[in-house]
This record gives structure tokens, C-alpha cells and sequence, in this order.
């Protein structure tokens, strides 16, 4: 191969990109990979992780795991946006996001994907243009920015703004209020 078809393969590379977002919950858990190549957006794979409000903790948390483990396996993002902790006024429902946000961030650090979090409002902002959008409208947006035939469920639609916002953050994350962490 010689040096310039090297830079454009490179180029093709660096263009096309795969974010991972995820809306963690315990009992419904959002999850959408979409592909940047430029300013295009295409969905990969989105859905919700259930469990049963009969599971327990220990086996909710144990099949969130498993799940963010498989999409990172097959969807290979490199890159995963969740969404920052935001004010609970239930101190146990506080903890239990907590725990899940916690397996989540873990399965993605053992798969060695940097995970970057966002304020509620800057998901919103960057997807809707409102940070106090409600659902229905971020599920709309979604939907359209997307080019989707169906709108996803509201913790897909949440899971996809995620990443959306991640992607127009590009390289300048940092300037959109975003962390790794």
C-alpha cells in the first residue's frame, strides 16, 4: 500500500466512529449504538435491558452487566456517554442508580472503553435545543435525527440522545460539560 492510499484509509478511519449510550436504570436500562461517519448519524442497535420487579438486586445488576458486556463485544464503540447524576429526593432510589451506574461504568472498564458523562439538560440541549425538553419531544427528535421508521421506547430514545450529544460534542467534549470518568 503505498503512503497516500495509507492517509486516506486513515482519514476513513478517524471519520467513522461508534458511540455507545446508555440511560441506566435498574428495573429498564436504554441502550443505543449509533455510527458517526462526518455529521451522518446511523443507529447500529437499540433497546432496554428489563428486570422483573420480582429480581433481586444482586441479579438485576449481575444481567445489566452481562448486557452492556455483550454490546461492547459485538457493537465495539469506542467510546460510551451515559448520563450524569442528577437530584434524587429517595435516598435508596439514589443508591440503587448509583450501583447500577457503577456495573455499567465497569463493564465498560474492563473493556477498556472510555465512558464520558453528561448533565440531563446538555442531552436535551444538544438534542432538542431545550435543556427542560420533556420526553415526548426528545423521542420525536430522536426519532427524526435518526431517520428511525419507529420510535424507540423513551429509555432507547434517552440511550440515543446520549450518544448523539456525545457525538456533536466530537473532540471538544470537555467544551459541552462532558468528563471522562
Amino acid at each position: 500500500m503505498d503512503s497516500k492510499s495509507e492517509i486516506i484509509n486513515q482519514k476513513s478511519e478517524i471519520a467513522c466512529a461508534r458511540i455507545l449510550g446508555v440511560d441506566t436504570s435498574l428495573r429498564s436500562t436504554g441502550l443505543g449504538l449509533i455510527q458517526v461517519r462526518g455529521s451522518c448519524l446511523e443507529v447500529v442497535e437499540h433497546g432496554v435491558v428489563k428486570n422483573p420487579s420480582g429480581c433481586s438486586l444482586s441479579r438485576c445488576l449481575s444481567r445489566l452487566h452481562a448486557a452492556v458486556g455483550e454490546i461492547l463485544e459485538r457493537g465495539k464503540p469506542g467510546a460510551v456517554a451515559i448520563e450524569g447524576i442528577f437530584f434524587c429526593k429517595n435516598v435508596r432510589t439514589a443508591v440503587i442508580l448509583g450501583e447500577a451506574r457503577g456495573v455499567v461504568i465497569a463493564a465498560c472498564a474492563a473493556a477498556g472503553v472510555p465512558v464520558y458523562e453528561y448533565s440531563p439538560r446538555r442531552v436535551k440541549q444538544a438534542v432538542v435545543g431545550f435543556g427542560g425538553a420533556g420526553k415526548e419531544q426528545v423521542v420525536r427528535m430522536v426519532t427524526s435525527l435518526l431517520g428511525l421508521r419507529e420510535a424507540p421506547s423513551e429509555d432507547a430514545a434517552d440511550a440515543l440522545a446520549i450518544a448523539i450529544c456525545h457525538a456533536h460534542a466530537g473532540t471538544s467534549a470537555s467544551l459541552m460539560g462532558a468528563k471522562e470518568i
